[in-house]
């Protein structure tokens, strides 16, 4: 169960606490993101089963 008091003073702690010039410098990085990997057939489920499908 999520306490949702805290919420506000997590984010603005979060806020106070932030680095803008280290964030600024990882926006500049343009760092690459892995490939992500290719899945087995058994990994490759749908989450809907295809005869259920309506948009179709």
């Amino acid at each position: 169960m999520s306490n949702t008091t805290n919420d506000t003073s997590d984010i603005k702690k979060a806020a106070e606490q932030a680095d803008g010039q280290k964030i600024e410098k990882n926006l500049k990085d343009n760092k690459q993101a892995d490939t992500p990997e290719q899945l087995s057939e058994k990994e490759q489920t749908s989450f809907i089963e295809e005869d259920l499908r309506t948009d179709k």
